[in-house]
């Protein structure tokens, strides 16, 4: 593996994790010439997660789109770097279990699974996210998707 900050080919590694699902191997490395740390990820190579939109159309799962609307509803809110990344791991793991057969997963089922998670960590941030998925056009939406968490 070739280092980020010195570009030499010489590494040990630290410590190595795998996911849940055990697709992804995480490993923390030392460049053994300049002493720099970096992670790098080992997943197996296969046909790629399709999501399938509303449309019918279909693209690639890309976990970073996934991950930069999460964060977008998480603005300014009490939530650590490490919750997020747990929601993520944990939305992609479910997206993988449920896709596995055919590859794919409705659009629709992975909204559900990323809101299901977000009500557990923030439910403002529940909300927000909520109002892009769901396109809510009015401020009775909002009002119902509110009144819908108070009785839960």
């Amino acid at each position: 593996m070739r280092c980020p900050g010195c570009g030499n080919l010489d590494d040990k590694v630290l410590e190595s994790r795998q996911n849940s699902s055990g697709t992804v191997i995480r490993r923390r490395r030392e460049c053994l010439a300049c002493g720099y740390r970096f992670t790098s990820y080992e997943r197996i190579e296969e046909k790629p997660l399709m999501i399938v939109k509303n449309d019918g159309t279909r693209e690639i799962f890309d976990i970073g789109k996934l991950e930069r609307g999460v964060r977008r509803a998480l603005e300014k809110r009490p939530v650590s770097q490490q919750q997020v990344e747990e929601l993520l791991q944990a939305v992609e793991d479910e997206a993988m279990i449920k896709g596995r057969s055919s590859r794919e997963i409705d659009s629709r089922v992975l909204g559900e699974l990323v809101l299901n998670r977000l009500y557990e960590l923030d439910q403002v941030a529940y909300v927000r996210f909520a109002s892009v998925y769901k396109r809510f056009e009015a401020v009775d939406e909002f009002r119902r998707e509110i009144e819908h968490l108070e009785q839960h």
